[in-house]
């Protein structure tokens, strides 16, 4: 039996996820311990408890940030009231909201300046999602699901645009559009694509050596949407088996049995580290040959917020 690993490329940290991370860890440096965080910086448990450790201090809403401290809100954005009740608060603000989330947030803004019904096609409490709808709540109607398409109302047919959270699978989300298409032939598609650049590049790259696969390994987080999505491309792509698992350890051995060609890929909230540390584990288990498939070279970068680059030390 021939034991092979493909390796997805593109894979891991995004652009957006690179700056959340690095602002958090720059915070840290730049104005010392505790720093806090409104949410998970990014979904990734990893991630998140190596902050931790350093001095972050995540916390789920803004009343539980000391009067006056440091915060750093979340890649995923957050709605006007945040930012308010921060103002409150006498907050000092570091916005680490990817870019391509806060594009999403000014599309939401504008399309409702011009009283636009607005149908945000995204999963129901995701925080990308309530901070977009937060931009614009009277204009916003969730979809979510097939029945959501099928029974959303709208104001006037001949006003409507569709927006999207940008962690969705591709395919799903234009399943959605052809939905709601059917029941408003007028309605508008974004000025440019909302699905993030990473996230559909990394579905590309797990379409593309899935069919290979008696079996494809996502490392990601059960919060990351992104990291879901990738589990179910991978089977409906062709893979046989695909599982989410944080670390290499997660790894059950009755998922190797019989398996020659194993797929990993890793959602755009996770360090290279833990791919690395699985690919160690199979090593160890005999699959030490390891093909990289790669399907797009991703060369963005952000620059980090603001708030933070006025003070870095130069």
């Amino acid at each position: 039996m021939s034991k092979r690993v493909l390796l997805a490329k593109p894979r891991g940290y995004c652009a957006g996820v690179d700056r959340a991370v690095e602002t958090v860890e720059r915070a840290l440096e730049q104005y010392g311990a505790p720093v806090y965080v409104r949410k998970e910086i990014v979904h990734n448990k990893y991630v998140v408890e190596t902050l931790s450790d350093r001095g972050a201090i995540f916390v789920n809403e803004t009343d539980e940030v000391p009067e006056g401290a440091l915060v750093v809100f979340s890649a995923h954005g957050v709605s006007p009231m945040v930012h308010e009740e921060a103002a409150a608060r006498s907050l000092r603000t570091i916005d680490a909201t990817c870019p391509l989330v806060t594009k999403v947030h000014m599309e939401a803004k504008r399309f409702a300046r011009d009283d636009y019904d607005i149908l945000l096609i995204g999963h129901e409490g995701h925080e990308e999602v309530e901070g977009t709808a937060g931009e614009a709540p009277q204009h916003v109607r969730l979809v979510d699901t097939a029945e959501d398409a099928a029974t959303v109302e709208v104001r006037d047919p001949s006003k409507v645009v569709w927006l999207s959270q940008t962690t969705l699978s591709v395919d799903e989300t234009m399943v959605r559009v052809r939905q709601l298409k059917e029941r408003f032939p007028d309605l508008q598609d974004p000025p440019s694509d909302d699905i993030c650049y990473a996230t559909s590049n990394r579905q590309v790259a797990v379409k593309t050596m899935a069919p290979s696969c008696d079996l494809v390994l996502v490392v990601g987080s059960k919060n990351s949407s992104n990291s879901v999505r990738l589990v179910e491309v991978a089977l409906q792509a062709g893979a046989r088996a695909s599982y989410l698992i944080d670390y290499a350890k997660e790894v059950d051995p009755a998922w190797l049995e019989g398996v020659e060609t194993i797929g990993v890929t890793s959602g755009a909230s996770v360090p290279d580290i833990l791919v690395m540390e699985l690919l160690k584990f199979l090593e160890a288990r005999g699959w030490e040959e390891v093909e990289e498939i790669t399907t797009a070279n991703e060369k963005i970068a952000f620059a980090l917020p603001r708030e933070l680059r006025k003070d870095l030390v130069r």
